[in-house]
């Protein structure tokens, strides 16, 4: 399965550390966010990766260069502006094939078994399988809501759901309909939950959103702390 990793954005929450870093390499536990997933990816065997870039994007090319150091190959979809979640997916399709392919976020930080995902190697084409998290405290209504056979479904306005984690498994043809250019995801997901293509599972372990200085801060602190009680 190949994977994508989105690292295109500006990180405007993350300023002023987003001003000559992009987010992706932004430093947790001693290592750039984006280091833990490749790490991760590299260990389960899955060495087909794409990373999206834009913004300082050229500072995630050099950084993680094609790979080699990891024992993986690394191919770049250069966007000349961020285009958004579905819109950096789709102009990337030509390197990511017909089959489906995992998305990870590339400012998410989490200890979700990516393993789980291989299983979803054959999902039909035009559906998706996204990993769903409690809900932080700076999205605390979440996003959808997850029936016990594992289907995703709208959360109603008054209803608490849970959280998008950033990560999922898309068939190609889920973008298919689309028109290039800057898209957001939640209009696909949206359209996928009402046509019956989106399912889904609730992972409870470790994930965080690094979306702000502090939450970075408080990241590196606890891995820190963490290696420090192992080391």
């Amino acid at each position: 399965m190949k994977v994508m990793i989105l690292a295109a954005g500006f990180g405007e929450r993350m300023r002023p550390l987003t001003e000559h870093t992009p987010k992706p390499l932004l430093q947790a536990g001693g290592r750039p966010l984006i280091a833990w997933h490749i790490e991760a990816l590299a260990a389960l065997g899955l060495d087909d990766l794409v990373i999206n870039v834009a913004h300082l994007g050229q500072q995630i090319i050099d950084w993680c260069g094609d790979g080699q150091r990891w024992g993986v190959r690394i191919r770049y979809s250069r966007e000349p502006e961020p285009l958004e979640t579905a819109g950096g997916i789709q102009r990337a399709l030509p390197l990511l094939g017909s089959a489906p392919f995992l998305v990870v976020n590339g400012d998410v930080w989490t200890e979700y078994p990516l393993q789980r995902l291989l299983a979803r190697a054959h999902l039909p084409d035009g559906a998706a399988h996204l990993v769903l998290v409690d809900n932080p405290p700076q999205h605390p209504l979440g996003d959808f809501q997850l029936t016990d056979s594992g289907r995703v479904v709208p959360r109603p306005p008054t209803a608490t759901g849970l959280t998008y984690a950033g990560i999922g498994v898309f068939s190609a043809g889920f973008f298919a309909d689309m028109a290039p250019g800057k898209v957001p995801l939640r209009p696909l997901l949206d359209a996928a939950i009402a046509a019956g293509r989106l399912s889904g599972e609730h992972f409870t372990g470790a994930w965080a959103d690094v979306g702000t200085p502090e939450r970075l801060q408080a990241l590196d602190a606890r891995l820190r702390a963490a290696a420090d009680s192992t080391g």
